[in-house]
Order: structure tokens, then sequence, then C-alpha cells
């Protein structure tokens, strides 16, 4: 297969999905995913004298015990108090279990870190002065992640990305020009073809078309919501069982990932979705000098991959 230079659905991003890169040889060592290890001083365990405080929590049904609980982020970024870097920076402890992985727990309890976001946003968005929210999760150290117990963070600010300003600017001229929202056509558009994941009757998973990242998945609600509070039960559970196949797969390939999703507050147009990023590939200088990605693995031949065994 040839090198092709594909455009962004929407915003001015370019990718050159390559294929042959990935015949290149090495003889770097690349930092890979570290495996849980067991540990006497890890802070998000249960049992550690300076375990934190929960800002908020979830317990098991008749059980003392918590399974997922937000803590305040020690070393913030931003804070309340500080009017020149404000905002809000929490840790999701998703479970008290410190050799498990995300995709290690059960469907519904991945359904429910699910619904401690939307309440998380919901308590979050009480602040009127917040305009953004980003949740994500760093697995790996390639991916930033500090610490191996499993957990993910929320980041909200009172000011919005200008990226995602110009992200909405271009899907309200899609919408002036076409009369439609741009992620529901793409939904269809990926609906069927080489580059769909998974689907079922709420949730689409598939390979984007100019994927800037190895292995790159989107998990999108088929209901056109703007943020992840719209999203009910049935839909947190489908949703779950999708992002667990999905990092099964990343885990069997090794690789450190990131999965993040937006929330400009007062953006009601915006289609809420879930970006899995695998870190297969070092950016370098072409990446970082000229904005151009180079990505050795098709997202036609991911979502294959993917899709097998599922």
């Amino acid at each position: 297969m040839f090198s092709e230079i594909r455009k962004d659905y929407i915003q001015e991003k370019y990718v050159i999905i390559a294929p042959r890169r990935g015949s290149r040889p090495h003889d770097v060592v690349r930092p890979e995913r570290a495996s849980p290890r067991l540990s006497n001083s890890c802070v998000f365990d249960p049992e550690a004298k300076d375990h934190p405080a929960g800002v908020f929590e979830i317990s098991l049904p008749k059980q003392k015990k918590w399974q997922i609980k937000v803590v305040s982020n020690k070393y913030p970024a931003v804070s309340l108090d500080n009017p020149k870097a404000y905002g809000v920076q929490e840790v999701v402890i998703e479970t008290p279990d410190h050799l498990l992985e995300l995709e290690d727990l059960p469907n519904g309890h991945i359904a429910k870190l699910l619904e401690v976001y939307a309440l998380r946003t919901q308590a979050i968005l009480k602040n009127p002065k917040i305009e953004y929210i980003i949740i994500f999760k760093n697995e790996g150290g390639k991916a930033g992640a500090s610490l191996v117990h499993s957990h993910s963070q929320i980041f909200a600010t009172d000011f919005i990305p200008p990226h995602l300003m110009d992200k909405a600017q271009q899907v309200q001229r899609y919408k002036l020009k076409h009369g439609s929202c741009v992620y529901c056509d793409i939904i269809k558009k990926e609906s069927k073809g080489p580059r769909l994941v998974f689907k079922n009757h709420h949730v689409i998973a598939f390979c984007p078309y100019a994927s800037m990242h190895n292995y790159e998945v989107w998990i999108m609600p088929l209901r056109h919501l703007d943020n992840i509070v719209g999203l009910n039960a049935k839909e947190r559970l489908e949703w779950a069982k999708i992002l667990k196949m999905v990092l099964k797969k990343i885990t069997a390939l090794n690789l450190p990932y990131n999965y993040y999703f937006h929330d400009v507050i007062n953006d009601d147009e915006q289609h809420f979705y879930m970006k899995i990023t695998p870190r297969g590939s070092v950016w370098a200088g072409v990446e970082i000098g000229s904005g151009i990605i180079i990505n050795p693995i098709a997202p036609e031949e991911a979502a294959k991959y993917f899709r097998e065994g599922a």
C-alpha cells in the first residue's frame, strides 16, 4: 500500500498514512507499557497511611469498601484559589485493587466509572466560572502516567483551548451548509465499511479516516449528545463493553495509551465522543516541525485488528 495524505473530518489537520514506514529498522529501545506491580507505598491503595480523603465515592452494595473514589489532585496545575491558573483537577481511582487494570474490571464497574465521570461533571458545572472540562486517562509511562494504580483525571478550567474554539466554528459552518451535525454524518459514514470496529443499538466504535495515532479508536453515542451527562444506563453499559474490548486489544499489543473526551460548557452543538489513542509511534522531526503526522498503521488495518475475535 502506498502512502496517502488524509485530512481530518472537519479541521485543517493532516495525516500521512504510510504503511511502508512500519518496516523501518530500529535499534533504539522505546518505552512500553509497564505491568502493575506489588507495592507497599502506593498512595491510592485503601490501606495506605497517606491515602487521600475522597471528595466523592461509590461503594459496593452492602459493603463498606469503596468501588470508585474521586480525590483532589495533590499536585494540581490549576486550582480554585489561583486566579492566574484557575480550575479544578481531580483524580478518579478506578478500583481499590492495585493489581487490576481498567480492562480487567467487569462491564458493570466500567459503566459505573462512566457514571462517576458524569456526576463529577455535574458537580463541577455548578461553578459558573468553569468553561471547559476534559476527562482523560494516561496508561503507561510513555502516555504520561506517574502512578501504576489504575486511575484517570478530571481537569476543568475557566478558558477554552483555541483549537476547540476552531473546531466549534467548523462544526457550525458545516451545519449551516449541510443542515446536519458533522459527527452524526460521520457516524452514518463509518457505520459500514473497513474502519468500523463495533456497533450496537446505542454506541459505535471506529478507527477514524485520518488517524493520528497507531490503532486510534473513537467511541460515540448514536444519539446526538453534547456531553457525558446525557448518557443513560443502557448507553453506559454498552459503552463499557466496547471500551473494555478495545483496551484488551491494545493491552495485547503492549502499548501505552490515552483516552479523553472534552466538554465545552456552552457549546450545545458539540457531539460527545471518546478518543482512545495508543502511543505506538514517536513523533519526530516531521511531526514536531510541520504538524503533519505520519502514521504507519492504516486505520482500515487497525479496525481489522480490533474486529478479530471480537
